[in-house]
């Protein structure tokens, strides 16, 4: 079901349903969104594809940053697109992509490799997929390993687990690791809201711990520090961007470390960043999308022009499933399938 017969349903709903709430209700181009961009429409159509050609008959893209969490990205990328996950034109990459994650994890721990970056983002992506996927239709014959819910469940295990370990309250690399930094914290972090918000068990302390780690990593100007623990040294709009949206998420938007991360990014909207740039638009569009409607809109504009130009002939982006996978999550809030993307 694409979103166009979703928007229809909606406002059928609300005239067929006159509540006194109706009036209240969220606008349906900010929840479901208006009509798309044709040069969306043209780079993540593009890019499905060549994600779609490069998977593995296992399920799994090879080349640079193996793992479960590209894995999760590149299937977010599908499930984002609003096709139909179970019958649609993907659904068969989706099954394949599920069954590689599941796969992957450590059936004792509920790790999933090859770091705790990459169980974050498939902790993400199995969230996504919970209840959305067809659990009848995923191993397409073959004998099941786990639930996308049990495998869930014991990702949220693992990263209780290994936080417990953790003197500050966070994660960093391994599911052993001591220290803690907020780009990890994050990524961990969204993966355990996402897992609550379908309904799976998470441990509250376990959020709270993690989002104090990151409050405490705030400065007032908005900064967030990658390590130790306070806030104020260093500047990178990454951080900022990603402690914007834990707290968003996590309905803190009241907190004086949003409005001040929120503020942060929103005066800057013609950053660039150099190094990690998918990873900037990725976790700035929806920081902004949470925080800031109308910057995101604007962002957004100027965002799909710069990748309509970028990608690649055959609709890659730097010719990597990780680079393609972020681009074209920084462009699915005009999609809005995703759970996780709801304000």
């Amino acid at each position: 079901m694409r979103r166009s017969v979703l928007i229809t349903i909606f406002g059928l709903c609300v005239a067929l349903c006159p509540s006194p709430f109706a009036l209240h209700a969220q606008d349906p181009a900010l929840r479901f969104g208006g009509a798309i961009p044709q040069e969306v429409e043209t780079v993540y159509e593009r890019g499905l594809a060549w994600l779609a050609s490069k998977q593995s008959e296992q399920g799994n893209w090879q080349g640079g940053n193996d793992g479960a969490g590209v894995d999760g990205i590149c299937l977010m990328a599908f499930l984002a697109s609003g096709e139909d996950p179970n019958f649609g034109r993907y659904a068969a990459n989706i099954r394949r992509a599920l069954r590689a994650i599941i796969r992957s994890q450590d059936a004792s721990t509920g790790y999933l490799p090859n770091s705790m970056y990459h169980h974050g983002f498939a902790m993400l992506a199995l969230s996504e997929a919970y209840g959305a996927v067809d659990e009848s239709l995923l191993w397409e014959g073959g004998k099941p390993v786990r639930t996308i819910g049990q495998a869930l469940d014991l990702a949220v295990r693992c990263a209780g687990t290994s936080q417990k370990a953790n003197r500050w309250g966070g994660w960093r690399y391994m599911p052993n690791s001591t220290d803690a930094d907020t780009s990890v914290t994050g990524a961990v972090l969204m993966g355990l809201l996402a897992a609550r918000n379908a309904g799976m068990e998470v441990s509250d302390e376990v959020i709270n711990a993690a989002l104090e780690y990151m409050r405490r990593s705030t400065g007032k100007d908005g900064s967030v520090a990658y390590a130790g623990g306070f806030g104020g040294f260093g500047e990178s709009m990454n951080r900022s961007a990603i402690a914007t949206l834990v707290s968003a998420v996590s309905k803190h938007k009241d907190s004086e470390e949003f409005k001040a991360t929120l503020k942060h990014i929103t005066e800057r909207l013609e950053h660039t960043e150099g190094n990690y740039k998918e990873y900037f638009r990725y976790y700035m569009a929806q920081a902004l999308f949470q925080g800031d409607y109308a910057s995101w809109q604007k962002w957004n504009a100027a965002t799909a022009r710069v990748l309509s130009e970028s990608q690649a002939p055959d609709g890659s982006f730097n010719n990597e499933a990780y680079a393609t996978g972020m681009s074209l999550l920084a462009m699915a809030l005009n999609y809005r399938f995703l759970p996780i993307y709801e304000r």
